[in-house]
């Protein structure tokens, strides 16, 4: 059965408000689409933890800082809804931009600290539009519980301390990163890799293990991420844009090892722009 799909954040509510009244749970899964088994893990999470499953399909262009980057990224709304058909999703909500930004639109949400450095850096302005459109759609679809992947570990931190700050009344539900068999994490933009470049797009995560596991064995940190960035230009990246180390909870810097640290990184390889993340594996 397909997914009945609304455009509409007035029939979204209607629907939503239906079902609160009956005293179901609502799950949601934002995405902006090009639905690969990442998107779909998160899905089941949801329909495992909530009466009522929404998945959003919005490409938001305000977390693009780069209108060619927003104008390549994959647009599939019918093989999206092909991919969901067979999962328990109640509702697909694909709004367009009038119904997330009407005409006088005037409101951005900033979050500070977990915000900066790293893709906050080297995207200006992303992480305002993630907070912007990721409180509106908690907001439009009544979540109690919404679904994030932990491949993009700072987004995840960004929307927790959101939902904290603006008392927004909806549990974070974060997921682990789901990789391919060579251990590629999965993202929409590998679409938009060459064969030749998909060959190589593994180094990235299997440097980051590397240093991971050195790091947690006792290596300095500082030796391990310049081994990494070594690795990762050696198998054909063109540049790393950031390899850092940063503690867990709140992405401040760490330069020693002993407390919960995860390795974050982004590259280019070729014109597409990867990230990764790992935990330190705990020593013990």
């Amino acid at each position: 059965m397909p997914v009945p799909t609304v455009r509409s954040r007035t029939e979204l509510r209607a629907i939503v408000a239906g079902w609160k009244a009956a005293g179901e749970t609502v799950g949601v899964v934002p995405t902006m689409g090009a639905l690969h088994a990442g998107h779909l893990s998160l899905v089941e999470a949801a329909t495992a933890g909530s009466d009522r499953v929404v998945v959003t399909l919005f490409v938001n262009p305000r977390q693009f800082n780069d209108a060619a980057d927003l104008a390549a990224y994959p647009r599939t709304e019918t093989e999206d809804a092909a991919k969901l058909a067979p999962l328990a999703v109640d509702l697909l909500y694909v709004p367009d931009g009038d119904q997330m930004y009407p005409p006088g639109f005037a409101t951005t949400i900033s979050v500070a600290g977990v915000s900066e450095g790293l893709c906050g850096t080297h995207r200006p302005g992303h992480f305002d539009g993630v907070a912007t459109v990721v409180a509106k759609l908690l907001l439009q679809t009544g979540a109690d519980r919404a679904y994030f992947g932990e491949k993009d570990w700072q987004q995840l931190q960004v929307v927790r301390r959101l939902v904290t700050d603006l008392d927004i009344p909806c549990e974070i539900v974060g997921r682990p990163t789901v990789r391919e068999a060579d251990g590629l994490a999965l993202s929409s933009r590998n679409l938009r890799l060459t064969a030749a470049e998909r060959a190589s797009a593994p180094a990235l995560a299997q440097a980051l293990g590397v240093a991971a596991r050195a790091i947690a064995g006792g290596t300095a940190p500082a030796t391990a991420l310049d081994a990494a960035r070594a690795a990762i230009l050696a198998a054909g990246f063109r540049e790393v844009e950031y390899l850092d180390l940063r503690r867990d909870a709140d992405l401040a810097p760490v330069e020693t090892a002993g407390e919960p640290a995860r390795l974050l990184v982004a590259a280019w390889l070729g014109d597409v722009r990867l990230i990764d993340n790992l935990p330190i594996p705990t020593v013990g």
